[in-house]
């Protein structure tokens, strides 16, 4: 399969590394100094994006409208949500997305929202999140921890909304909620990503947790779902590609 890697730091290093110990080809690498272009994409299969918020709907635009399936890791895009779905609608085009890829961290998100659904009953239990990562991610709270938010309120009718103190938006909208889901955003030099729910009352915790010791998990799940959409249509998760739904 040939590869082109939209972004081209750690994580696409290492995207780059998994991909060819499993028998692919990289034949491009789009940057900010090198931004993508028809040049780029003339001979490809499948382009895998960790790039950045601010370039990555242009980066989804630019390859639907060349019909190339896509592999979205960027997060921080979702307020446009939307407005791409249609667009891989109308083009008939191919786009799996995922605020984390790691195999782990999807078992992870299942658990999540299995949990929820148990622990609707038992209000005296009050949730909360913890996402811990490296000092140079960018968006806060994380995308793996807004998803696992999001997991719980639609499993849960506890929660309607999320807040998240550290964050500059403090909450993505406007909320009736007055006890949202609340998120601890911590940024700690080389710690490559940790998320922790809990359920506390007075009497004890209930606590799962995930912790990433490196990036090839998150690199191989990209991979993986690289593999899996060619030849596919339409706008996927990685419940879709693990067969998690």
């Amino acid at each position: 399969m040939k590869i082109i890697l939209v972004g081209y730091g750690k994580m696409g290093k290492e995207i780059e590394r998994i991909a060819l110990e499993r028998g692919h080809e990289i034949v491009g690498k789009a940057t900010a100094h090198s931004p993508l272009c028809d040049e780029l994409i003339s001979d490809i299969d499948v382009a895998i994006d960790f790039s950045t918020p601010d370039s990555v709907i242009s980066n989804i635009n630019f390859l639907l409208s060349r019909n190339i399936p896509s592999v979205i890791g960027t997060t921080g895009w979702h307020d446009a949500y939307k407005a791409i779905e249609n667009k891989v609608k109308n083009t008939n085009g191919a786009l799996v997305h995922a605020s984390n890829f790691s195999v782990g961290v999807n078992l992870f998100f299942k658990l999540n929202e299995q949990l929820a659904r148990l622990m609707q009953p038992y209000t005296d239990y009050k949730a909360e999140i913890s996402e811990i990562h490296h000092t140079e991610k960018k968006d806060a709270p994380s995308g793996t921890a807004i998803t696992l938010a999001k997991g719980i309120i639609e499993n849960n009718t506890t929660y309607t909304d999320w807040i998240c103190p550290q964050s500059e938006k403090l909450s993505q909208r406007e909320s009736n909620d007055p006890h949202p889901l609340p998120i601890e955003a911590i940024r700690k030099a080389d710690v490559k990503g940790t998320h922790t729910l809990t359920y506390s009352s007075t009497i004890d915790t209930i606590s799962i947790k995930h912790e990433a010791h490196n990036r090839k998990g998150f690199a191989l799940g990209a991979v993986i779902a690289a593999e899996w959409i060619k030849n596919k249509k339409g706008i996927f998760t990685m419940k879709d590609v693990l067969d998690l739904s």
